[in-house]
């Protein structure tokens, strides 16, 4: 057995930029080190994330602000490579820093009494995520007459995203009351027993389309609102922890 990689070879690893012999090595040792072994599955969710929202783009035409730019407001010559490649590099840092911003949240967390919806998942995560028999009302095991179920309440489409690559499995759902009608709350849990829920219901605000992050008695919640339906993942990771996992949960609903 390899002894523990460092992160950058991690990394790399994650980037699939090993030779096949180093990669074979360390993917045996993550198979033995589950932690570490999560942190690589959330790296390759994220740079999976990034890809999928930007890949698109780069087919696009440079739009010609950018191509003066990059030539220090000169015109750019119709078929100058450099000139293309730093407009490119200018896009680049323009969808990375977009990006990041509008997934960052406010240094102080707002209070979910501000939100209803984020209260009430917080509530319903306090509430549930403790139970040891039963956490659920219907198990993964009727994974598609849960999700029709739901649906049906909810009269709006309930998707369960697949987390496996950060190590959650999804372990069932139940209905209950939201601020504004039937509220859907589904119920991951990782190889630690540690929980995360995802807390869907009828939400109009339209100031939270981006995430927003509060707190309720020790546990986090990431929240956001999409075609009228607020979604609020909650658990007591640390906040960057469960932001990786609340993109992931974006990206997967809005592939």
């Amino acid at each position: 057995m390899m002894k523990q990689p460092d992160s950058a070879l991690l990394h790399a690893f994650a980037d699939g930029q090993l030779e096949a012999a180093e990669h074979t090595d360390v993917a045996q040792w993550l198979t033995s080190h589950p932690e570490a072994a999560a942190e690589v599955a959330a790296w390759q969710a994220q740079s999976a994330a990034m890809h999928a929202a930007y890949d698109p783009m780069l087919d696009d035409a440079v739009p010609p602000h950018l191509l003066a730019a990059a030539h220090g407001g000169r015109a750019a010559a119709a078929g100058s490579r450099w000139g293309m490649a730093a407009a490119i590099g200018w896009l680049a840092i323009g969808l990375v820093g977009g990006f990041i911003a509008g997934r960052n949240t406010d240094t102080a967390p707002t209070t979910t009494a501000q939100i209803p919806l984020a209260r009430q998942a917080a509530v319903a995560h306090a509430v549930y995520a403790p139970e040891v028999r039963h956490p659920v009302e219907v198990g993964a095991d009727q994974r598609d007459h849960l999700l029709g179920w739901l649906s049906k309440r909810l009269g709006h489409p309930i998707v369960a995203p697949a987390l496996e690559a950060l190590g959650y499995q999804l372990v069932g759902g139940r209905l209950l009351s939201g601020p504004a009608g039937p509220g859907a709350l589904l119920m991951y849990e990782d190889a630690s027993g540690e929980r995360l829920t995802l807390f869907v219901g009828a939400d109009t605000d339209e100031s939270a389309t981006a995430f927003r992050f509060a707190e309720h008695d020790k546990v986090n919640v990431f929240y956001w609102v999409d075609a009228g339906y607020g979604y609020a993942l909650s658990g007591t990771l640390p906040r960057e922890q469960l932001l990786t996992v609340a993109t992931a949960v974006y990206r997967a609903l809005n592939p």
